[in-house]
Parts: C-alpha cells; structure tokens; sequence
C-alpha cells in the first residue's frame, strides 16, 4: 500500500483541454441537474402521495428516481465547481467516495432495469398470476438485493483500485473520480482487479441485459398474437418508457465499458459519461410521465386537491 496515497488530492482534468468550453458546459450541466432534480423528486413524491400509484411497477419507477437523484448529486456538485474554479482539486476521501457511488449506483440501476423487465414480463404474459409472482415483499427483497449486493462489489473494487500505488500520479482526465481512470493512473498492474473487474461487468452490466432480452424476447412473441389495437397500444404504453430508458442506458454503458481502452477514447469517453451522468437522468422522469396517463392524471388530482386545500 502507498502510505503517500491517502494524504494526496486528486486533480479532476475534465474539459480543461476547452477552457473556452467549459463555461458552456457548466450552464448546460447545470440546467440538466435542475431537470434531474425537479422530475425525480415529483416521480417519487407523485407515487407517495397518489395511492393510485401504490403499485409494483411505481415502486420500482420511485426506487429508480431515488437512485439517479443520489447519482448525480454524487457527481455533479463537484463537478460544476471545479468547472468555475481554476483548481480542480478533490479530496483522496472525495473521490473514494465519488468511485464507489458511481460504481454502486451504476450497477444498481442495471439490476433495478432488468427487475423492471421482469415485471413488465409477468404483468403481460402472467396477466392472471401478476399478484402471486410479482407480490410486494418478494419486490422489496428483489429491490433490496440490489441495492446491497452491488454496494459490497463497489466497495471491494475501489478500495482494490485505491491500493494500488500511483507513484505520485495525482491527475485524473476525466470530470469525476471514475474507477478506470484511477487504474490508469496506477504506476502497478494489477491481474486481481483486473479479473474482479471483468467478472463484475459480466455479473452487473451483461446478466441483467441478458434478462431483459429475454424478457422482452418473450413479451414480442405474446405481443404477436394480439390482435386488438387497443391493447397493443396499452403494451406500447406499459413497456415502451422502460424500453426507451434500457436503450439509452445500456447503449451508453456497453459502448464505455465494452470498447477498448486507449488515448484516443479518452475525450470521446467523457461526453460519453455526460450522457449517462446527467442526460439519462433527467430523460427518465420525462420519458415515462409524458408516455403514462397515470403519472399525469396523478400529478393533475395532487395540484387539484392542493388548490383545493388551500381555496379552503
């Protein structure tokens, strides 16, 4: 273990190399972050406070919403003062911290995207027994598990990363404290983490892809055989927000993740992060309320019965 590792600030490079760029980027981010945090918060507060909203598929939509808030207000915050001020310094404990969340969070919304796709699976083609497979204590577990299996992985791999020593390499080229950009970094090579890496990726970003296909696999092929216009049009609205959202988010990451690391990648790999940092989230509130009567019939009865209220 590098002792001299602890003590040392990272420095977040970022958009550095377009200083004429990062004033834009700054109010673009910042106008996204306004979006991330007003669309979220109402998902969750409108499936609270709406007992309509009281089911399975609104408790993972909220469960999402609540995961992409603590994403982004992991990164962005730093991030938007560092692209104000001429340091772009982070704390060693900062960035441990940024690495695992990002880490964490990341995997988590993997896991919660084919637990989704499962239930969209059973509300379809299990339309009879959807109460029985998909009943509330066994989608808290589900919920649950995904939320503490992949905080130990996260863990486990960035305190891996952060042992390694960095020889004095205190620059990160990126806008956050991300895992591959520490391991960069490092002045030693490390096959453990290496594999732990590689077998995470399989476990967290293709198991849970493989799911959905499945999962969506079997729905085309129920979806066949309908022959009604209306419901056809209902499945479109059930299944087509959660559909836009796996297809953005794991376009993104398989692309980052999957594709050979060199120099060249670097710059592209951080408007590449952008997208699933600050772009996929505050797409997600829109794309699943603008698609779903129910979220907007929710938010219209909540505003009536306010202004209710107060007219009282």
């Amino acid at each position: 273990m590098d002792h001299g590792n602890s003590t040392t600030n990272f420095i977040l490079l970022g958009f550095s190399e377009w200083p004429q760029l990062e004033r834009i980027i700054s109010v673009v981010v910042l106008i996204f972050y306004v979006v991330i945090m007003v669309g979220n918060t109402t998902i969750i507060l409108v499936s609270y406070f709406d007992t309509q909203l009281h089911t399975t598929m609104y408790f993972f939509l909220s469960n999402l919403s609540f995961l992409d808030l603590c994403y982004t207000n992991s990164v962005i915050p730093q991030m938007l003062v560092n692209l104000w001020s001429p340091e772009k310094s982070i704390t060693y404990i900062g960035c441990l911290f940024q690495a695992a969340v990002a880490l964490d969070l990341g995997a988590t919304e993997c896991l919660l995207l084919a637990v989704m796709a499962y239930d969209r699976y059973a509300a379809v083609c299990q339309p009879l027994h959807y109460m029985v497979i998909m009943h509330p204590q066994l989608c808290q577990k589900m919920v649950l598990a995904a939320w503490l299996s992949t905080l130990v992985c996260s863990l486990t791999i960035s305190f891996l990363a952060f042992s390694l020593p960095r020889c004095g390499h205190q620059e990160v080229d990126n806008f956050f404290c991300e895992i591959l950009d520490l391991i960069k970094i490092a002045c030693a090579y490390s096959k453990v983490l290496e594999i732990v890496f590689l077998a995470l990726t399989v476990l967290f970003l293709l198991v849970p892809l493989s799911v959905i296909l499945i999962s969506y696999g079997v729905i085309t092929r129920a979806v066949i055989r309908i022959k009604s216009a209306k419901r056809w049009q209902k499945l479109l609205n059930t299944c087509g927000s959660h559909l836009t959202v796996v297809t953005l988010y794991y376009g993104t990451l398989i692309y980052m993740y999957m594709k050979p690391q060199n120099n060249s990648f670097q710059n592209e790999g951080k408007f590449i992060a952008l997208v699933y940092m600050i772009i996929i989230p505050s797409l997600n509130p829109l794309i699943y309320s603008l698609r779903n009567k129910d979220v907007k019939n929710a938010v219209k009865r909540i505003l009536c019965a306010k202004y209710w209220t107060t007219k009282l």
